[in-house]
């Protein structure tokens, strides 16, 4: 198991009991997260920074068009991302 996949499973278990409480900018913030943290490269974001400590820029996955599409920047996520998110990590209270 790849660590990005155990850390993605470690990151929704710990959202899970608060996703009903959490405001819309802070799931997207989560979704933003996780989605850099499962990237399996150096360059997820044009804001990352490269191995050599140049900034990533157009050589990131999200600036190149058909490849990877990681979610950067809170724009990124739908409010269908959010309203799903809020459907998986439904507290077991309210079920």
């Amino acid at each position: 198991m790849r660590i990005g996949t155990l850390l993605l499973v470690f990151l929704l278990y710990a959202h899970a009991s608060r996703a009903e409480k959490l405001s819309d900018e802070e799931i997207r913030t989560i979704l933003v997260e996780q989605s850099i943290a499962t990237y399996d490269g150096p360059c997820p974001c044009p804001y990352n920074v490269m191995r050599n400590g140049r900034p990533c820029g157009g050589v990131s996955a999200y600036s190149k068009p058909g490849g990877e599409q990681p979610l950067c920047y809170t724009t990124d996520v739908s409010d269908e991302m959010v309203e799903r998110y809020r459907k998986i990590h439904k507290s077991d209270d309210d079920a």
